[in-house]
C-alpha cells in the first residue's frame, strides 16, 4: 500500500549559503535554519521512500525558450549547483514519476509536461540540501511556473495537487511519500515582466532567460549583483494570514487571489506559495504546524517552515 506521510513547506534562499556573515539578523536566520532541520528530524522519523519534490525553477532549468506550467522529472535529475547547493545527478522514483504523469494525463485531467533529463535548480536543491540530507530518499521533482507569465493560477495548482494525490495512493507498489513544497513566502525579486523589459537590467536578464541554457554561468554573477541591489519588500501580515490558514488546514483559501492581486499584495515571489499549495492539496489540506517564520530583509523574503502531519492534530 502506498501512503503519504508528511508534507513540509519551507522557504528557501542561496544567501543561506553565499552571504551568512554579512546576514544581520543572525538571530532569525538561525531559528530559520533550525527550523528547517527540525523538518528534517520530523522527515526522518517519518521514514519516506520517496519525496515529491514541488519547487519553482529561476531561469537556470527552464527558459524562455520552453516555459510548461507544470514540468514531472521522469529520468535523470540534474540540479545545477548554483550558489553552494547540491550539484550533479539526484535519485529519481521513475516508477512512482511515470505513474503520476501517466494517471493524469489518462485520467484527462492534467496534459502535465515530463522531462526524462530535468534540470533543477535552488527552488528544489535548497530542500534536498537541507531537509533530505542523509536521508537516502528519491525523488519526484515536479516545477511549477512561478516566473514567468502567463502563469497557471492558483486554482489549478491547487486541483493539481488533488489530483496527483489520488494518483499517489493509486500507486500500485509499496511506498511511503512525503511532499515538500518548496519557496515563498512574500518577497519581491527585480525580475521584469518578460514580455515588456525596461532599462538596462531588465533587458539583460530576459536575454540571459531566452539564451542561458547553455550558458547561464555567464549570466550569473550580473544577474547576482542585480538581485542584491534590490530593497526588501516583505508583508509580514500577509504571510503570517497565509500560514494561519495552512495551519487550520485551510490553505486553500490562498485560491481566491488572483496572479495579479497576490504579487500586489506579497511580491512577485510569493507566486512560490504555489508549491506549498500543492503540497497541503497533496496532503488532503490537514492542519499545519508552523515550525518558524523569520522576516530577513537582507534575503529580500519572509522566511518560513511549516510541517503537516496526518497522524496527528495540532493543538
Amino acid at each position: 500500500m502506498t501512503e503519504i506521510v508528511l508534507g513540509v513547506g519551507a522557504s528557501h534562499s542561496t544567501l543561506m549559503n553565499t552571504h551568512w556573515e554579512e546576514t544581520l539578523h543572525k538571530d532569525r536566520a538561525g531559528r530559520f535554519r533550525d527550523a528547517l532541520y527540525a523538518a528534517r528530524e520530523e522527515l526522518a522519523a517519518a521514514r519516506p521512500d520517496t519525496v515529491i519534490l514541488v519547487g519553482s525553477n529561476h531561469f537556470r532549468g527552464f527558459w524562455l525558450d520552453l516555459i510548461p506550467s507544470f514540468t514531472i522529472g521522469v529520468g535523470e535529475c540534474l540540479a545545477s549547483g548554483e550558489s553552494g547547493t547540491p550539484k550533479g545527478p539526484q535519485p529519481v522514483d521513475e516508477p512512482l514519476a511515470r505513474h503520476i504523469a501517466g494517471e493524469l494525463v489518462d485520467g484527462g485531467r492534467f496534459d502535465v509536461a515530463f522531462s526524462a533529463r530535468l534540470q533543477i535548480d535552488h527552488g528544489q536543491s535548497h530542500a534536498i540540501q537541507y531537509l533530505l540530507d542523509g536521508l537516502g530518499v528519491e525523488i519526484v521533482p515536479l516545477v511549477v511556473n512561478v516566473f514567468a507569465p502567463p502563469l497557471p493560477t492558483l486554482d489549478r495548482c491547487e486541483r493539481l495537487g488533488r489530483a496527483i494525490r489520488e494518483a499517489v495512493l493509486a500507486f500500485p507498489g509499496d511506498r511511503r511519500v512525503a511532499v515538500i513544497g518548496s519557496g515563498g513566502l512574500s518577497h519581491r525579486l527585480p525580475w521584469p515582466d518578460w514580455r515588456d523589459p525596461r532599462g538596462d537590467d531588465e533587458e539583460f536578464l530576459v536575454g540571459a532567460w531566452l539564451d542561458g541554457r547553455d550558458n547561464w554561468r555567464d549570466y550569473d554573477a550580473r544577474r547576482r549583483q542585480i538581485i542584491r541591489a534590490a530593497e526588501a519588500a516583505i508583508n509580514t501580515g500577509f504571510d503570517n494570514e497565509f500560514l494561519t490558514l495552512l495551519e487550520g488546514g485551510k490553505a486553500a483559501r490562498i485560491t481566491e487571489y488572483t496572479t495579479e492581486r497576490l504579487e500586489e499584495v506579497a511580491g512577485n515571489g510569493a507566486q512560490e506559495l504555489r508549491t506549498w499549495l500543492l503540497m497541503a492539496a497533496l496532503l488532503d489540506h490537514v492542519p499545519g504546524r508552523r515550525l518558524a517564520y523569520e522576516s530577513i530583509p537582507e534575503w529580500l523574503t519572509g522566511m518560513a517552515v511549516a510541517v503537516l502531519d496526518p497522524t496527528t492534530t495540532p493543538g
